[in-house]
């Protein structure tokens, strides 16, 4: 049976696609779908949202000794244990909770250890947006380290070019060359990417939708590219962090990783709850193709 929805939320999506239709056809740009965690969260299909409750309720019961074997399988499997408060392990319920994505673009890098180190201690898993060529080829055992220690592996081209500036063709080379050499790495396939500067259109998404790809973008920049200063980074990361934000860092600077730490405890101190990107939409499932942005 289709969804209902409300007579409130029909005009205000209205409204809004209305006045975005009208800003990108002054602009001359071309239209893509764009979703925000906390509709997607609505809009996850019912086999969906019945499956994420039975993996709260199953969590909870191994936590709280009820389980039958006393323990809780998560959905990246394993028998991880939970972790910690302002980490987030497979119970966490975003729907309920106060989440904030945490992603990392175009490492790994020299300083991703110390970040993994830092991850680690603080029990959080984040999103990371890996560039190929300098980084995914040179450094495979970061590439396995992330994904053995929890963190979910995205796509963020192979060498960052802007992928609404090149051919098609082109386009899903960048894409495809990463998917290719992370799946060789660690037998996994990237299901999100982040488009170089954010920038995407039609055509881009119709390259992400074939390869399986969902985009990513974000609400949260410290524009850590600009500066090394890492307090100005993680003043800037506070100022701009609300419920279901996506934080944008790099961890190629070497300003960044010594932020982390700092941005952690004050988000921990606010009531946030630390996650990945799939994290923050579950009980829904990221569609190939869309884009999505807070």
């Amino acid at each position: 049976m289709p969804k209902q929805t409300s007579a409130a939320r029909h005009t205000s999506i209205a409204g809004l696609l209305a006045a975005t239709s009208l800003a990108l056809a002054l602009s001359g740009c071309a239209s893509y779908d764009v979703t925000a965690p906390a509709d997607a969260r609505a809009d996850a299909p019912a086999a969906a949202v019945r499956a994420k409750d039975a993996q709260l309720a199953a969590a909870t019961g191994a936590k709280n000794g009820d389980g039958k074997n006393g323990d809780a399988k998560g959905s990246q499997g394993g028998g991880r244990q939970t972790t910690a408060p302002g980490g987030a392990g497979d119970d966490v319920d975003c729907r309920k909770a106060k989440c904030v994505a945490l992603t990392f673009d175009a490492g790994p890098s020299e300083h991703t250890p110390r970040l993994l180190d830092i991850l680690k201690k603080e029990k959080v898993h984040a999103t990371f947006f890996m560039l190929g060529e300098n980084h995914v080829d040179k450094r495979p055992a970061e590439v396995k380290r992330i994904d053995a220690e929890g963190h979910e592996l995205a796509n963020h081209t192979w060498s960052h070019q802007i992928l609404t500036d090149i051919k098609p063709e082109e386009a899903k080379r960048e894409l495809s060359r990463v998917q290719d050499a992370v799946r060789k790495i660690t037998g996994k396939t990237p299901r999100l990417m982040r488009p170089p500067q954010g920038r995407t259109d039609e055509e881009v998404s119709k390259i992400s939708k074939d390869l399986g790809l969902a985009q990513v973008l974000w609400s949260v920049t410290a524009k850590d590219y600009q500066t090394n200063d890492s307090a100005l980074i993680t003043k800037r990361v506070l100022e701009q962090t609300e419920r279901d934000g996506i934080i944008l860092l790099h961890d190629i600077y070497k300003g960044t990783v010594p932020a982390v730490p700092g941005i952690l405890k004050e988000l921990k101190k606010r009531g946030y709850t630390v996650v990945t990107v799939s994290q923050l939409l579950s009980p829904a499932t990221a569609e190939p193709g869309m884009a999505y942005r807070p």
